[in-house]
């Protein structure tokens, strides 16, 4: 079961891990303000479909760590790494 206070914090150090605020953050992964907000209170729980719109926006989230915070964030795996730009 998530414990919702220790999700709201994993997903603020998301949030605040892309420099977003929780506005342009509920844009980017296409929910409304006030979900977040309320995740973040700990009013609401949040669904899997809120967790799956985390993922997709955000793949350097892994969905262990997200929901039991165990693992690694960020996934260094999935980060993108700078393209090499050859110069002339």
């Amino acid at each position: 079961m998530i414990n919702s206070e220790e999700f709201a914090k994993r997903l603020e150090k998301v949030i605040d891990f892309y420099g977003e605020n929780a506005s342009s953050f509920a844009e980017k992964i296409g929910v409304q303000r006030s979900s977040i907000s309320h995740i973040l209170s700990g009013r609401n729980k949040p669904s899997l479909e809120f967790i799956l719109k985390v993922l997709s926006a955000y793949p350097e989230v892994e969905l262990y760590w997200l929901l039991n915070g165990k693992g690694n964030f960020p996934n260094i795996e999935n980060l993108e790494s700078p393209k090499n730009v050859a110069t002339p």
